[in-house]
C-alpha cells in the first residue's frame, strides 16, 4: 500500500491556554442602540438682510454668486449650470436666468433684500444680471466694477527681421 505522508502537527499549535478557552467561551452577543430620535434635527434658518452679489461677466459665460458681508457663499448659479451650452452661455438671456436662479434661493432659504453688486469681466451678462436683481424685488445699494485693468500689458512679439 501507498505510504502515508502526513507531517505531524506540533502540540503548541493545537493546545489553548485556560485564559484563551475563556476568552472564547465568554463572548457575548449584544441588540444594537436605537437611535435616540428618529427625526434629524433642523439647522436653526440663518437670515440675512443685506448682503454682496459677485457677477463675473465673460464672453463665454455668467456667473452670479450671492454672498453674506463676511464673504461666504449662500448661493451661486451660472449659465451653464441653468443649462445653456456653448455660445448659448455668453448671452445675456443666459445670465438672466443664471441671476434669478441665484436671487430666487437666496431670497428663499436666507432672506436677502438688498446687495451690493461687485461686477467683473466684460461679457453681455453684466447689465443683464444687475436688471434681474431690481426685477425680483432686491434692492441694489450700489454697483461697483472689479474688473482687472492690465498695467503695461502683454509682452509684445518681437521685432520682425526682413
Amino acid at each position: 500500500m501507498a505510504e502515508d505522508k502526513t507531517t505531524p502537527i506540533p502540540e503548541e499549535v493545537v493546545t489553548e491556554t485556560p485564559a484563551e478557552a475563556t476568552a472564547t467561551a465568554t463572548v457575548e452577543v449584544t441588540a444594537p442602540v436605537p437611535k435616540a430620535s428618529s427625526s434629524k434635527k433642523r439647522k436653526a434658518k440663518r437670515t440675512v438682510a443685506t448682503g454682496h452679489v459677485h457677477v463675473l461677466a465673460t464672453f463665454n459665460n455668467t456667473i452670479v454668486t450671492f454672498t453674506d458681508p463676511n464673504g461666504a457663499v449662500l448661493s451661486a448659479s451660472s449659465a451653464g449650470a441653468c443649462g445653456f451650452r456653448g455660445s448659448k452661455k455668453g448671452t445675456a438671456y443666459a445670465a438672466q436666468v443664471a441671476a434669478e436662479k441665484a436671487a430666487q434661493l437666496a431670497k428663499q432659504q436666507y432672506g436677502v433684500s438688498k446687495v451690493s453688486v461687485y461686477v467683473k469681466g466684460v461679457g453681455l451678462g453684466r447689465e443683464a444680471a444687475i436688471r434681474t436683481l431690481s426685477t425680483m424685488d432686491i434692492y441694489v445699494d450700489s454697483i461697483t466694477d472689479k474688473t482687472g485693468v492690465p498695467h503695461g500689458g502683454v509682452r509684445p512679439k518681437k521685432a520682425r527681421r526682413v
